[in-house]
C-alpha cells in the first residue's frame, strides 16, 4: 500500500550502561531473538515515543535497571549495520542503578570490560564500544566517516 510517505530506515536506541558501583564495566545482553549473540541493550523506538524515553524503556525491559542517560555518544546509520535491514541507532551512555536481571528480549547479562576484545558482539557494537573508549579517554566523539563506514 502506498501511503505517500517515503520509505525510511527503522529507528532504534542502544545503551552503554555503566553501573554506579563499577563504572569501568558495561552491560551486555545475550539476545533472545535473531540475530543471536551478545549486544548492547536496546531496541526500536515506538511510534509517538521520544528516543530518550525509548532508551529508558528498553533498559528497564531488558535489564530491569533504572538508568540515567548521561550523553548521546553518536548516531550509527550504516545501512549494513543490522542484517535485518537498514536501522539507524541513537547510542546513549547511561548509568544504571540496582541489580541487573535478564528480562524480555535478553537471555542473559554480562558485565564486561569494554577494552576486552575477546567477546564477539552483534551488529556494529564493537565499533560503538571503540568509540565509547575514545570518548572516555579524550572526551571527544569519533570523527564522522564519509558514507557511514
Amino acid at each position: 500500500m502506498n501511503t505517500g510517505h517515503p520509505e525510511t530506515p527503522l529507528l532504534a536506541v542502544d545503551l552503554i550502561i555503566r553501573h554506579a558501583a563499577n563504572p569501568g564495566r558495561v552491560l551486555l545482553i545475550e539476545r533472545r531473538n535473531p540475530p543471536a549473540g551478545w549486544a548492547l541493550p536496546g531496541g526500536f523506538v515506538d511510534r509517538g515515543e521520544p528516543a530518550e524515553r525509548a532508551a529508558l524503556r528498553e533498559a528497564k525491559e531488558e535489564t530491569s535497571l533504572d538508568v540515567r542517560l548521561e550523553t548521546l555518544l553518536g548516531v550509527y546509520s550504516d545501512p549494513e549495520r543490522d542484517p535485518r535491514g537498514h536501522t539507524v541507532s541513537l547510542v546513549y551512555i547511561a548509568r544504571g542503578e540496582g541489580e541487573a536481571q535478564a528480562q524480555d528480549d535478553a537471555l542473559a547479562l554480562r558485565w564486561i570490560d569494554p577494552e576486552d576484545r575477546k567477546q564477539t558482539l552483534a551488529f556494529d557494537h564493537r565499533r560503538i564500544l571503540d568509540d565509547y573508549l575514545r570518548f572516555r579517554a579524550t572526551g571527544e566523539v569519533a570523527p564522522l566517516r564519509n558514507g557511514g563506514r
